[in-house]
């Protein structure tokens, strides 16, 4: 049997499932394939800065799948519809008997796999689908009723439950190196038309290996003191590995074996910087539990149906203001510059920019998500979603909507010494901490740096108000 292992987003030949099973099954070789669809990645918001690293990581995997004679084709179709044919021509044109590839969960991914399946099928082949994205396969994942979870801390217990009673699933060993098959693997392009831009390549090298040089890195270094530093953007205290889960050049499983190796072993109940980044990697599960549960979230639709109501405002001056980094909240236009310089941005940072942007400005947490995304390298649905959906009081076990974030006190408390403001708002290097902190005395500078044209008590009782309607007019309708 010849098999054809379908790449999507699991950009690494260690630990990939399907590729594993690939390999053992077919006795005359396997090819990979990976489908470049402009047009569907432009619509699902994908920008320049992720698209050339998927690009820089397709070249690393096609380096590292030719050390063991898998040749790596290309497809292209501007959407996600072109795909299953183009799929089918490669499998016949190289007499392929079978298609592997691991389970992606947004709306559109699982309408083109299952119309791929049903291709493959109709032509007498066979297709094989695995779960690979998460730790546990969390489709499975049930409440005692039988129903999705729809709150963090027993879909915590229930995951930690399973775990502990089943153990961490075993990692996929790197694959061994087949009988050459005199095929050549199509050249990566340097870049898709219309998501050209800029590239990071000095922050986020491609690669499998640069990927665990840094996952060694966060866990001897850093991991220990994780739950206590992690809210400071000042501080390098985070893992950095978004981007590589986000693309599949890292597997989640790879992280939890990091984390209990540096834990002894343990799962959630050893130490304490462990048991946070193990928290943190739940939290990637746990908004995929979601994706899969409850698909409108993937349709621009909130979690809770009945905040389809709130009308949100639609200002787009003030909207350019915040993605510009020019809103006269130090923190907030920090992160902002950040996202647009180096196509990060710091967690505590992403929640005090959302927030202010749903709560404060009363924006549409849609807007903001789509701004995230298109800058974002680590642009991840399930998790950008979920981070949205929670600051914007619309989601799955949500911020209430009367907490709001006051983002001057967030500065003050998670960057004291103002040293993150200023390594990204540079015309405020001269203004003092305790300035930065406080909306009165910044404005009383004078400064370049735009002052704060908004009055937060009227912007707080507005967003109150428009909660507090909305759940009187849930009760009258039930």
């Amino acid at each position: 049997m010849r098999a054809l292992m379908w790449f999507r987003s699991d950009l690494r030949i260690n630990d990939n499932t399907a590729l594993h099973h690939a390999c053992r099954r077919a006795d005359e070789g396997v090819i990979g394939v990976f489908a470049i669809c402009p047009r569907q990645w432009a619509e699902h918001g994908w920008g320049a800065m992720k698209t050339a690293f998927v690009l820089r990581n397709l070249r690393a995997l096609s380096d590292a799948l030719r050390e063991v004679n898998i040749p790596l084709l290309l497809v292209e179709s501007p959407r996600f519809s072109g795909v299953p044919d183009r799929l089918l021509h490669i499998a016949r044109a190289h007499r392929c008997d079978a298609l592997f590839f691991n389970r992606e969960h947004e709306v559109n991914e699982v309408r083109r796999d299952d119309e791929t399946r049903r291709v493959f099928e109709r032509a007498g082949l066979a297709v094989h689908a695995f779960p690979d994205q998460t730790i546990l396969d969390v489709s499975l994942l049930r409440t005692s009723s039988g129903g999705w979870y729809t709150v963090f801390t027993p879909f915590r217990r229930k995951w930690l439950e399973i775990l502990r009673e089943h153990g961490p699933p075993p990692l996929r060993p790197r694959p061994r190196q087949q009988r050459p098959q005199g095929i050549a693997s199509d050249p990566v392009p340097a870049s898709v038309q219309g998501l050209a831009g800029p590239d990071r390549a000095d922050l986020w090298p491609e690669g499998e290996k640069a990927a665990h040089r840094r996952l060694r890195d966060f866990v001897s270094k850093r991991l220990g003191e994780y739950h206590r530093k992690r809210d400071y953007p000042a501080q390098r205290a985070t893992s950095e590995l978004s981007p590589y889960l986000a693309c599949g050049v890292l597997s989640a499983r790879q992280c939890l074996a990091a984390a209990m190796r540096a834990d002894e072993g343990g799962l959630g109940g050893g130490e304490a910087g462990a048991t946070s980044w193990l928290t943190e990697l739940i939290w990637r599960e746990f908004y995929r539990h979601i994706l899969i549960g409850f698909p409108r979230v993937c349709m621009g639709r909130p979690f809770r149906r009945h905040t389809e109501r709130i009308a949100w405002r639609q200002d787009e001056d003030q909207f350019r203001a915040w993605c510009e980094g020019r809103t006269g909240v130090p923190i907030v236009d920090a992160g902002m510059r950040q996202l647009a310089q180096t196509g990060w941005m710091h967690n505590r940072v992403r929640m005090i920019a959302a927030m202010y942007l749903t709560k404060d400005l009363f924006i549409d947490w849609r807007w903001g998500e789509r701004h995230f995304m298109q800058h974002l390298t680590d642009g991840d649905f399930a998790s950008n979603n979920g981070g949205w959906q929670w600051c914007a009081s619309t989601g799955t076990d949500a911020a209430p909507f009367f907490r709001i974030f006051n983002p001057f006190r967030q500065g003050r408390r998670f960057d004291p010494d103002a040293e993150y403001i200023r390594r990204f708002v540079p015309e405020l290097a001269d203004v003092p901490a305790g300035a930065l902190h406080d909306p009165d005395r910044l404005a009383a500078l004078g400064s370049r740096y735009p002052g704060l044209n908004l009055d937060r008590a009227a912007c707080r009782d507005r967003v109150l108000r428009a909660f507090r309607n909305l759940r009187s007019q849930t009760d009258r309708d039930t």
